[in-house]
């Protein structure tokens, strides 16, 4: 993970860890709408509320603070991953990891949204963990589905297809909560959408799931 360059003095006080916090909400907010690209430390320091020489005190580029958020969000987006057991129920843990990941979509939609800004431009500064560490996982997680479906638990499916389509029906709800919102109107757009979204999509992944006679 990237470190802050206040950390990297010998006594980091309460008052610089509250400040790189500071720094990192409002950098969130930025990146969230406008992207990387489209953002800069003007416009990061005003939304902390500081002057532009005092937060580059604490990250000395742009590159540093956003890099440093993309690495909390890839600890935080892959645990319901890390969480798929084995040993559990194909329908328990595939119904827990729906639940989950919408649980995500509510709580962190600009995280959500920093991420697939940086999928969309091409991953430059995630490619390597893309291709190292979450297709490592994924690659574990795949073998766990093919061999529930080996045992029968399961219909045979393609792992990977399954789980790119959790995680896209998911991350929708936060990607394009306001078309969400606005298509379900006044009455349908309130935080129960979460859970009519994880009853439908438990249906249909789990019916699809079925062993057919």
């Amino acid at each position: 993970m990237a470190i802050p360059r206040a950390a990297k003095t010998q006594r980091r006080t309460r008052i610089q860890e509250e400040k790189e916090e500071l720094i990192l909400e409002a950098a969130l907010d930025v990146f969230s709408v406008n992207g990387f690209r489209g953002s800069t430390i003007d416009e990061i320091a005003e939304a902390a509320g500081m002057s532009k020489p005092n937060l580059l005190y604490y990250f000395r580029t742009k590159e540093a603070i956003h890099r440093h958020l993309i690495d909390r969000v890839l600890t935080t987006w892959l645990e319901p991953l890390r969480a798929f057991d084995a040993e559990g129920s194909p329908e328990s843990e595939i119904r827990s990891y729906i639940r989950r990941k919408l649980e995500m979509a509510r709580d962190f939609p600009r995280e959500s949204r920093l991420f697939a800004n940086e999928v969309l431009q091409g991953a430059p500064h995630i490619e390597d963990e893309l291709k190292g560490p979450l297709k490592q996982l994924v690659d574990e997680k795949a073998e766990v589905i093919r061999g529930w479906a080996r045992s029968g638990k399961i219909a045979k499916c393609d792992p990977y297809h399954l789980i790119f389509s959790i995680w896209s029906t998911t991350q929708h709800y936060a990607d394009f909560d306001v078309q969400v919102r606005a298509v379900l109107g006044q009455d349908m757009s309130g935080e129960g959408r979460f859970d009519d979204a994880a009853r439908f999509l438990e249906q249909i992944f789990m019916d699809g799931l079925k062993i057919r006679s």
